[in-house]
Parts: C-alpha cells; sequence; structure tokens
C-alpha cells in the first residue's frame, strides 16, 4: 500500500490514497492541484485499483514563489515510492533543468528544496526529471518521470514607458478632446496571476490643458483653442500604475513633450502707417529704393507675405517679396526726373499668402501702409532727343559730306550748352566728324562698303562739367555702288580629255561681285574678241549666271599641246557695267573610257624603235666616262685640302682663303679659329705651319722673366704699334719652314686700352659681358650664325 500525503505552509492539505500495488508518491509543499491521475487514484473500490496498470507521477506539478527571500532553502515538495521501505535501499536521483545549480533532492528522504532565489520574469517554470534506483546496483526501481516545478508570480516589476520620452504635436487652437498621442506601458508580471500587471495612465503634470485616458493611455487636450503665439511646447509628465491603480501598486512614468503647430491665426500688421524715403533722381533703373515689412505673429508658410502697389507708384516703381525675410523691397522701374515729379505717395497693402478659411471670421488678412518717396534733384549728363540716330550714305560720297544731325540737352534747369564728339574707339580709323556744336556728322576719309558696311558710332554729349557725358548711337550704313567688276567664283581647274569629241562641255564657269545690286547680280559672258574665233573652244553662256566651254574640235594631244589658256570676258549688269578678262586654263590628259583623267601635263619623248647597238654603247661609254672625270675631280679637291707638311703643332695664324680654294661662306666654321685673336701678348712656335689651318690652337705666353720679348703694353703709345708691326713681319720673313704660301698675316692689337676698353666684338666671347645677343636670332637666316655663336652665350670654339 502507498500513503500520499499533501500540505503546504501556513496551511496544510492532506490527502491518503490507498494501493496494492507498487507506485510513486508525491507530497507537494505549496498547496497545488493534480492532475487527472490523482482523481483515478482517489477513485473507490479495490476492484478500479486493481485494473490500473500505469506506474506514473502522482503529482507532475509543483509551485514556487519567487523572490523567496529566507535564510533556509525552500522546500518544495517530497517524492516517495512504494517501492521505498525505508530500509535506505532505494535512493532518489533528481535531474533536468537547474537540478544541480538550483533544485537539490534527498536522495534517502526524497526531499526537494530551491537554494537560489526564483525570478519568475527571467524563467516561469522549470522541468525536471526523478528516478527511484538501488542503492548498491543503481539499478531503476521505478521508471524515470517528468514533472514541473512552476515559479507563481509576485508584484515585482514596475510599469515601463519602453517607447518613452514622446514627441507629439497638435495644431494650435484645437479643438476640445482632440488626441495627441498615445503611450503605452508594459509591465513584466503575469498578467494571468492577479493584477500584477493590469495598468491604469494618470497625468501627473500638464494640467489642465491635457488629459488622459485610464485605460487605453490616449493623451487628449482638455483646453478648446490653445494659442501658440502664446506659449507653443508642454511637457507632460504621465504614470502608469499596476495593480489597477491601487494602494501597494508599482507605477512607472514618461515624459510627453507636446508642441503646438501653428496655423494662420493672425494678420499681417505694419508697425509703422507712414514711411518716408529720399533717392536720387540719377538712381539707376532696377535699383532699391526702399524696403517695407509687415509683422504677422505665425510663422512658416502662415507668415508669408503678398505686397503691391495700390496708388500714384504703379508703372514707375515696382513691389516684390524677400522671400528670407518677407520684407517687401520697392524696386525702381523707371528713370526718375526731378525737373517732371519730384515726390511719390505710394500706397502698399500686404496680405498673407496662405489664408486658412477656418479663421477667415477673425477678419481680414492684409494691412495697408502710406511710401512717400522724395526725388532729390542731380546735375545729370545731357539727353540725346534720340537714343539710336540711323543714318545712310554712299560710298562714293566725297569728303566732308554731311550725312546726319544729332541733338542732345541738358535736361537740368541750367540748361548748359552742348558739345558734341565721337567716340574713337568706335570709329578707329576716323571716317567720320562731329561738328562739337551743331552736331552734324560728316565722312573724314573715303568709304568702301565691300570693306565695312555699316560703322556704328557712339556719340558723347557733354556740358559744363566734363564728368558728365551723356552718349547717344549713330548706326551709318554704307550704300553701295558698281565700282567692283566680276571675277571667278573660283580658281577653276579645267581638265580636256585627248578622245574629247566637238561640242562637248568640259567646264561650266560663274562669276561673283563684290558690289550688291538691290536687284540681285547678271552677268553676261562672253570669248574677247582676240580668241573668238580660235579653232580649239568657244563660250555658251548660260543666261543664268554661269557659262559652259564648249570643244569646237576633237583629236587633242598631249604631244602637241598640253596646255591652252582660255580668255574669259565678264561683264555685270550695274551702272555702270564693269567687266574683267579672267584667264581659263584647261590641261591636256589622258583618260580612261569613262572620261576619268589618268595622267596629265606633257609627255616624256621616247627614242625611235630601231637603235643600233654601236648608238648604244657609245651612249653608256659616255656616262661612264663622265663619271670617272667626276670622281677624279672629288679626289683632287680632297687632296688639296689635306696639309702638304706635317707638323706637330698648327699654326696660331688663321687662313681665311687657301690658295686656289673658296671659302665656305657661313655655315663654313672650320676654315679658321677666332680664339687667336683674343690675346695679344702670346708667343708662337716659330716651326708652326702658318698656310694651314691649326687642329687645335697652342698659345705661349710671354715669360715675364723674359727680357728679349717684348710687352707691349709698357712701351710708349707712339712706339707701341710700330714694334708690334715689326715683330709680326720678322717672324714671317725669317721663318725657314713656312713655304711662299699665300697666308693672312693677324695684327689685331688696339694699343695699351683706354677708360672704354675693347670696343672689339672678338674678344666678347672670352669675357664676363652681360650683353644679351639673343635679338639676333629674330633677324632672319642672314644672322643665323652670329645668332649660334653669340645668342646662347657659349663658345663655338671650346
Amino acid at each position: 500500500s502507498l500513503t500520499f500525503s499533501l500540505f503546504s505552509n501556513p496551511s496544510t492539505i492532506f490527502f491518503r490514497v490507498v494501493s496494492t500495488l507498487g507506485c510513486w508518491g508525491l507530497i507537494s509543499a505549496s498547496g497545488a492541484s493534480g492532475t487527472q491521475n490523482q482523481a483515478q487514484h482517489t477513485a473507490g473500490g479495490p476492484g478500479e485499483l486493481l485494473r490500473r496498470h500505469k506506474r506514473s507521477w502522482v503529482w507532475n506539478q509543483f509551485f514556487v514563489l519567487e523572490e523567496y527571500t529566507g535564510e533556509e532553502p525552500l522546500y518544495v515538495g517530497k517524492l516517495h515510492s512504494d517501492v521505498d521501505k525505508g530500509d535506505g535501499k532505494v535512493k532518489y536521483v533528481l535531474s533536468g533543468e537547474g537540478s544541480t545549480s538550483i533544485f537539490t533532492i534527498d536522495e534517502n528522504t526524497g526531499d526537494i528544496h530551491a537554494t537560489k532565489r526564483l525570478d519568475r520574469e527571467e524563467q516561469a517554470y522549470y522541468t525536471l526529471q526523478a528516478q527511484a534506483v538501488d542503492r548498491l546496483t543503481n539499478i531503476p526501481v521505478e521508471p524515470r518521470s517528468e514533472f514541473v516545478v512552476k515559479v507563481q508570480d509576485i508584484n515585482d516589476n514596475e510599469p515601463k514607458f519602453l517607447d518613452g520620452p514622446y514627441m507629439a504635436g497638435v495644431p494650435e487652437m484645437s479643438a476640445l478632446g482632440t488626441t495627441v498621442v498615445q503611450v503605452a506601458a508594459t509591465d513584466a508580471d503575469d498578467p494571468t496571476y492577479g493584477n500584477s500587471a493590469r495598468v491604469v495612465y494618470s497625468i501627473i503634470s500638464g494640467q489642465p490643458y491635457f488629459s488622459v485616458d485610464p485605460k487605453t493611455g490616449v493623451v487628449r487636450t482638455a483646453l478648446p483653442n490653445m494659442d501658440r503665439e502664446v506659449k507653443d511646447q508642454y511637457v507632460l509628465v504621465i504614470q502608469a500604475k499596476d495593480m489597477v491603480g491601487q494602494m501597494g501598486g508599482l507605477s512607472g512614468t514618461t515624459s510627453v513633450t507636446v508642441t503646438l503647430t501653428d496655423v494662420n491665426d493672425n494678420p499681417p500688421r505694419f508697425s509703422r502707417k507712414n514711411y518716408q524715403y529720399m533717392v536720387p533722381e540719377s538712381l539707376p533703373v532696377a535699383s532699391v529704393v526702399a524696403r517695407v515689412k509687415a509683422l504677422d505673429n505665425d510663422i512658416g508658410p502662415n507668415a508669408e507675405m503678398e505686397y503691391r502697389i495700390m496708388e500714384d507708384g504703379p508703372g514707375v516703381f515696382n513691389i516684390t517679396t524677400d522671400e528670407d525675410t518677407q520684407e517687401g523691397i520697392i524696386i525702381l522701374q523707371k528713370p526718375l526726373d526731378f525737373e517732371s515729379k519730384n515726390s511719390f505717395n505710394l500706397r502698399i497693402e500686404a496680405t498673407n499668402r496662405n489664408i486658412d478659411p477656418a479663421f477667415v471670421h477673425l477678419g481680414s488678412f492684409s494691412d495697408t501702409t502710406s511710401v512717400k518717396v522724395t526725388v532729390e534733384d542731380v546735375n545729370e549728363p545731357p539727353v540725346f532727343s534720340t537714343q539710336l540716330s540711323k543714318m545712310v550714305v554712299s560710298e562714293d560720297a566725297r569728303v566732308g559730306i554731311s550725312i546726319g544731325r544729332v541733338s542732345a540737352h541738358d535736361p537740368d534747369s541750367s540748361n548748359s550748352a552742348i558739345r558734341y564728339s565721337i567716340d574713337r574707339n568706335t570709329d578707329l580709323e576716323r571716317f567720320f566728324n562731329v561738328d562739337a556744336l551743331s552736331g552734324v556728322i560728316s565722312t573724314a576719309k573715303p568709304l568702301d562698303r565691300e570693306v565695312n558696311s555699316v560703322h556704328n558710332l557712339t556719340i558723347l554729349a557733354m556740358e559744363n562739367d566734363p564728368t558728365q557725358v551723356g552718349k547717344g548711337f549713330a548706326v551709318i550704313t554704307v550704300l553701295d555702288i558698281n565700282d567692283n567688276p566680276p571675277v571667278f567664283a573660283i580658281e577653276y581647274e579645267t581638265l580636256l580629255c585627248e578622245n574629247a569629241s566637238p561640242g562637248q562641255v568640259i567646264q561650266t564657269i560663274s562669276a561673283v561681285d563684290k558690289d550688291e545690286p538691290p536687284s540681285g547680280h547678271r552677268f553676261y559672258f562672253a570669248l574677247p574678241l582676240s580668241v573668238a574665233g580660235n579653232s580649239n573652244f568657244t563660250l555658251r553662256d548660260n543666261k543664268d549666271n554661269t557659262a559652259s566651254i564648249v570643244t569646237k574640235r576633237g583629236g587633242f594631244r598631249r604631244r602637241e599641246q598640253v596646255l591652252y589658256r582660255l580668255p574669259v570676258l565678264i561683264v555685270d549688269s550695274g551702272s555702270p557695267a564693269l567687266s574683267s578678262t579672267n584667264t581659263l586654263s584647261v590641261s591636256v590628259c589622258d583618260c580612261d573610257s569613262d572620261g576619268v583623267a589618268q595622267s596629265c601635263g606633257a609627255v616624256a619623248y621616247t627614242l625611235p624603235a630601231g637603235l643600233s647597238t654601236g648608238a648604244l654603247v657609245a651612249i653608256l661609254g659616255c656616262i661612264i666616262t663622265l663619271l670617272v672625270m667626276v670622281l677624279l675631280i672629288v679626289s683632287m679637291r680632297r687632296r688639296k685640302k689635306e696639309p702638304l707638311i706635317l707638323e706637330e703643332e698648327r699654326d696660331v695664324r688663321e687662313n681665311i682663303v687657301r690658295y686656289d680654294d673658296e671659302g665656305g661662306g657661313e655655315e663654313d666654321t672650320e676654315a679658321f679659329d677666332m680664339v687667336a685673336l683674343r690675346n695679344l701678348n702670346v708667343i708662337r712656335d716659330p716651326k708652326v705651319r702658318r698656310d694651314v689651318t691649326p687642329d687645335t690652337p697652342t698659345f705661349f705666353p710671354y715669360p715675364r722673366s723674359s727680357s728679349s720679348l717684348p710687352v707691349y703694353k709698357t712701351l710708349p703709345d707712339n712706339v707701341v704699334f710700330r714694334e708690334f708691326i715689326w715683330d709680326r713681319l720678322k717672324d714671317a720673313d725669317v721663318d725657314p719652314s713656312a713655304p711662299p704660301y699665300d697666308s693672312l698675316q693677324t695684327y689685331a692689337f688696339e694699343g695699351n686700352g683706354s677708360v672704354a676698353e675693347s670696343l672689339s666684338s672678338l674678344e666678347s666671347l672670352s669675357t664676363d659681358s652681360e650683353q644679351n645677343y639673343d635679338y639676333l636670332s629674330n633677324w632672319g637666316p642672314r644672322f643665323k650664325k652670329l645668332a649660334d655663336l653669340y645668342g646662347d652665350g657659349k663658345s663655338v670654339f671650346s
């Protein structure tokens, strides 16, 4: 038999079930209800118990309160099997969720305890398995069964606004009860157990302007017609409390920022009813005259304005809206004239651009103000009676003829005298003059319509004050006369096939004329009388300003005549008529069957067939002889250029002209070396050849200790040149190794020197002269050699 007992604290509930079969027993400490199996165990009658063969837990669910704060482990319940005789042979084993960390079981008695504090919000229930095994063999004496430990909720979590804080907006002037926003709070407690998760809402701060529905959390306006211009933002504090708001319930709060959005409920108003401004009469058109602004307490599109001028201003002034500042900008549309009108009284109206019909009953959404604009007198420049004057003149008009007249006046009350002139930037070639007093424009040079058919002049009008200058414009059109003869429209290249037949059109020509007659061009074509009767070509006038060149015969041959020149007379229809004679070149060509030219020009002459072999040999022999003679001449000229006497050093005297040999001109840079002219106090080896160009100039300065060698710069001026020349002559006369070839002795000596130093350009290559010779490269090919020598500042002899 098996006894099951169920009891809990503080009250104890006891059940007894008697069974003749072995079974499990479960005793809970929390007073929980059993499953359907419990009803089966409690049925009366031993016969019914004998028919039950299922072994399972009598109870499959425990209840444990969360957040237990006692010092001892919390007793959960007891497990017991009828196999357990109390002799210690049966051992109870617990497994599953938290079986070792949270729940423990007494293996001897089957008592289950919770060793840790449980939180239903972290885990609401635990599934465990229990089994009774033999203590010695660990063989199960009962099959494994599963039960649940459910954590029973307590009110330990306050409501929370997960989406808070809230931002919301509602139009100003809204009606009472207008919905603003809905708030929602959540409670982590068990909503199915008690009132721990049942929340109600209330408003802590924000009254009397707003209210909140306690069940739904909907925030509404509590006052009608709230004005944004008075206060545009409210901060509400909403509370959510569980336990249906009862005492002891937990609560949470959130803030709701409510902004009143603007509506167009305020009309524009000018701060002043009268404005005064002063402007000079010289104010340019499109300038800003003044700015006015109507104030509107609304914002954004509800404060946008439209301005208009109602009186005394339209036509002269215009007003537009500055979209950034919503100011009315008064702009000048026409020039002001103090002498005509010196003040304007404008009536300006400002109206809201976006009017809300719901608020029209509040009054007019516009306002007006007066603006007085006073014109100040200034000294104005002369004004032309006609800003643009159009005139015509014939291109054959004589110099000095009057073309037309311009007129200007002083708009000021002083009415000063006017003087006229032409802005020469518009008449650079000075074709025209203007009379300074009368304004009469006349020609100053002959005109040519074909060069410039229209002249645009700027006429200046000045009064006594030279800073006041008025400008007028004159457009002078040059009328055409027939002063240009017609000519060919293009440069024609006429090709004539050798197989051309008589009467064939070989070219169609047209003409152009620089003149432009009013009735258009009409050209007449003809052949001059001198060639009208030629037997080769004729001309046919097509009467449409073109003419055709037609062959009179056939059988043209390039061998007979390659090019024909045909003069063509062209006459225009002008008065008087002008004409010109143009030459048409006709080239005879060899053409294919389609008339396409293959080759034009002269035909090479071919030798007649049957030339004898002897003649060919003679011609070949002559050609070979000529080649041999050319090679001999070239060889002899090369030999003459080689030195006859080979010496170790070259003569420092520079040979410019060789015997029987011409110089190389500007391109010859090998014939002489000008470096030899740079230094006067040099000594030359007397054995050096004097009649050939040295390969490398060799200079030996005089030793200072030698008394036999003169130092020319230490001698008196009247002796310097004589001694220098005699030394040079002696060197040339006593030189036994110099053959009697023509040579040039160099006497490039300028004396002792002067304050101005040397003026020779020969020494400039070896000095530190700062003179720039780059301009030589711009003087053309004749100065190319000098530019190469001096242009880049480098010596060509190095």
